[in-house]
């Protein structure tokens, strides 16, 4: 794995397009090629607390979790997401990476490779919801989001992780 100092750190701050929220202080960020050949990502996360982990793919469909932040590492392949919403930012996720959602933040798979494979995971293992940006959820997903906690450590990089440079209450 790669030292902190040694990585881009990459910040989006998207707003709120009527259906998805994003996060009102927090931006999205993506940390590029992190991980290495050989590293155990599941032991990286868990170590710094980020558990409840599982591997799979992001659902192709625009979606967000508003109870809890989700980081996402990529253990194979590439995929193209679509992150923030239906005007949001388009990215390409790639092995090694990691993208940190704070609540509120959607995403969505648009394209992967044949072997995309990424783990993701939740500070303190919380259960996620699921939300998809419908009018009725709003009113109880605002206030979800505003009561999400700062995470007491930077999912890869614990606490002196980059991510306490981007994310102030």
């Amino acid at each position: 794995m790669k030292r902190a100092e040694a990585i881009e750190v990459i910040p989006i701050k998207l707003e709120d397009d009527g259906k998805i929220p994003n996060h009102p202080t927090f931006p999205l960020l993506i940390y590029k090629s992190v991980f290495e050949d050989g590293d155990d990502i599941p032991a990286t996360l868990n170590s710094n607390d980020w558990s409840g982990e599982w591997l799979g793919s992001v659902h192709p469909f625009h979606h967000y979790h508003s109870n809890t932040h989700e980081v996402l590492a990529v253990k194979e392949g590439s995929a193209t997401l679509q992150l923030g919403g239906a005007q949001g930012e388009t990215i390409e996720a790639e092995k090694g990476d990691v993208i940190i959602l704070p609540a509120g933040y959607g995403h969505k798979r648009i394209k992967a490779s044949d072997d995309y494979a990424n783990y993701g995971a939740y500070p303190g293992g919380a259960d996620f919801d699921m939300c998809y940006g419908k009018q009725e959820e709003r009113p109880e997903t605002i206030n979800n989001i505003a009561h999400v906690p700062l995470p007491d450590d930077d999912p890869v990089f614990g606490q002196d992780g980059p991510l306490f440079d981007h994310w102030i209450r």
